[in-house]
């Protein structure tokens, strides 16, 4: 039996678990790309995100003898929830280890969607390191193991989304826009479109700090990526799954790379503009339009958003990262002299009309001319920086730009 077939039983499988999300136009983004643009709303799932639907597949499946030692599984979060809804349903006992850098509103979702059947055990500073350790738990107590990505099963469970795109749409779709972490549900879509709409153009998309498939398809082997950025969380790991790479390595019109900042400036957008909320992975493809928006124009577009859960309390660093990326928040380590008036000047000397200090740190120096101020200002327009460094070095400021030197940065703040 194909893995098509497998998609199709697990359709009858997941139908009163999963619902059938909507395909919902959206008239701002299809004006913006002079196109016909799709949004798939996964984040609309009972656990907010489309990793029910394999985690369910999978579990259900289990003989009985598998159901009575429990299920382990190692997740950033979306999969956890999955799982955990999937263990409160049929009355499994599970165990989720999730990353320590798990945001606290994911934790909690874990609890409330797995109740009494789940524990979590916050072991890793990633998913992978997470996963090490489930891994060892489960040949330490016997129990087996639920892979987010890299599962037959998991798989048929995620191409039901490709199953109501078809289903759904009345005219072909001509590019579709598939979010990819492990490669899973890129998969799943991946062998349902090339079967059923092998026109289909089908873009995968990556964050720019966490391009692990793309780097396994240009170096044409499975490859683990020796760091990444953490921050798009849900789509964030250092090695894809060995199944959905096969899967995958031949299969897609193109990968784009996302910037975190990029993908920040588009959740602000997302909730702002449409009173949709989306977490990191879930506003990937959204963001990737800009970069296709000479091809898409006149076509149908579909974008997959993926998932919902955003924790509340990285909001002010999506719209810090949102402000670097679009060149509107700027930092420096200025050397100010130690007399009075002297910031005064500063502003009075070196300031816009439209522009804003939003950050001054000073540390004063005993028996010294000048001391050092690390200073972020906020802009109204990018290109009013080159008018903001013109001023400091008219005024003979003597000063290090930061945005450029993360390391330094982050150690400053």
């Amino acid at each position: 039996m194909g893995l098509l077939d497998n998609i199709y039983q697990a359709r009858e499988r997941i139908k009163n678990v999963a619902i059938h999300t909507p395909l919902m136009k959206n008239e701002n983004l299809s004006e913006e790309f002079s196109a016909q643009v799709y949004l798939k709303r996964e984040d609309l799932q009972p656990v907010r995100s489309y990793k029910l639907r394999g985690a369910y597949n999978k579990i259900v499946l289990l003989s009985e003898e598998e159901k009575s030692r429990g299920v382990v599984c190692a997740s950033a979060g979306n999969h956890a929830q999955g799982v955990a809804f999937a263990c409160n349903k049929l009355n499994i006992k599970g165990t989720i280890f999730m990353p320590v850098t798990t945001p606290p509103q994911k934790t909690k979702q874990v609890k409330l969607f797995g109740k009494d059947k789940v524990d979590i055990v916050l072991k890793g500073d990633t998913f992978d390191e997470s996963s090490e350790e489930a891994n060892q738990y489960c040949k330490e107590v016997g129990a087996v193991f639920i892979h987010p990505f890299d599962d037959e099963k998991v798989i048929a469970g995620q191409g039901t989304v490709g199953l109501e795109l078809i289903e759904d749409t009345t005219n072909p779709i001509d590019y579709l826009f598939v979010p990819i972490g492990g490669g899973g549900l890129a998969s799943g879509i991946i062998t349902v479109f090339n079967q059923l709409s092998p026109q289909t153009k089908i873009i995968g998309v990556e964050p720019y700090g966490a391009a692990s498939m793309k780097t396994s398809i240009e170096k044409g082997v499975n490859t683990a990526l020796k760091h990444i950025d953490n921050f798009v969380d849900g789509a964030a790991v250092k090695r894809v799954g060995d199944l959905p790479f096969e899967i995958c390595k031949d299969n897609f019109a193109d990968i784009v790379l996302v910037p975190e900042g990029k993908v920040c400036t588009t959740i602000l957008r997302m909730y702002n503009e449409e009173a949709i909320v989306v977490e990191p992975a879930g506003a990937l493809t959204i963001s990737a339009l800009d970069y296709y928006k000479h091809q898409i124009k006149d076509k149908n577009v579909v974008c997959i958003v993926s998932g919902s859960n955003n924790d509340i309390t990285r909001m002010q660093e999506i719209k810090e990262r949102s402000l670097l990326y679009e060149g509107l928040k700027h930092y420096f380590l200025v050397q100010f002299p130690q007399r009075p008036r002297a910031f005064r000047e500063f502003l009075n000397d070196i300031l816009g009309d439209n522009d804003d200090i939003v950050y001054f740190q000073y540390s004063k120096k005993n028996n010294r001319e000048s001391g050092p101020a690390v200073v972020g200002i906020e802009l109204k327009d990018p290109n009013d920086l080159i008018k903001l460094e013109e001023q400091l070095r008219r005024r003979k400021y003597e000063y290090l730009y930061l945005n450029d030197k993360t390391d330094l940065l982050t150690t400053l703040l």
